[in-house]
């Protein structure tokens, strides 16, 4: 995993590492179904049928920042995004995320992020369930992450625009796809097995 430096509504929506700060304590013995902290993923979205990407090609025009887009792969090592507690340590490792109650930051330079980064995981239920489609919305703006259906061209030909639209529909809808996922409860002292 690498870092990444975000600028403006479009720049800040996410970086390499996502991270997702839970607010209030208290997980119960999950299913396996859920996101947790500590999980490696990839998030696609549900009407266009792209993964949220991030690479080192930074937009030529406006912010200048490294780009968030959509592509159509599902093999590219760019698309994972890392589930990580906040600067506040909220998201210990096997905690299931609870629905609006995770802030996804888009950290910056260094891993280090500030208010306009932040991002809410709305889903209907208590957790987020890996089956099922969420949204994220930005908290300052109140937008929230979405595909537009338009393309780029030179030099990331084909990728898909993400930005933030203003209202919930079928555009701005996410699921949990491949990734490693921590086992809920999962006990760091006890060791691991190797794969």
């Amino acid at each position: 995993m690498r870092g990444a430096s975000r600028g403006g509504v479009a720049g800040t929506l996410l970086a390499l590492l996502l991270a997702l700060s839970v607010r209030s304590g208290g997980a119960s013995k999950a299913s396996a179904g859920l996101v947790t902290c500590g999980s490696v993923l990839k998030l696609l979205n549900t009407h266009h049928k792209v993964r949220l990407h991030s690479h080192d090609i930074k937009y030529g025009s406006g912010s200048g920042q490294q780009s968030v887009t959509g592509v159509e792969a599902s093999d590219d090592a760019n698309s994972y995004w890392r589930i990580r507690g906040g600067s506040e340590g909220g998201c210990p490792r096997g905690l299931p995320v609870r629905c609006g109650q995770a802030e996804v930051s888009a950290f910056g330079e260094d891993g280090e992020g500030d208010d306009l980064d932040l991002w809410t995981v709305r889903c209907s239920g208590q957790h987020w369930e890996r089956e099922a489609s969420v949204r994220f919305q930005h908290v300052g703006t109140s937008v929230f992450l979405s595909v537009t259906g338009e393309q780029y061209g030179n030099p990331i030909r084909g990728q898909h625009e993400v930005h933030g639209m203003s209202s919930a529909n079928a555009h701005n809808t996410w699921k949990a796809m491949e990734g490693i996922f921590i086992k809920p409860g999962a006990d760091l002292s006890m060791g691991h097995d190797e794969l």
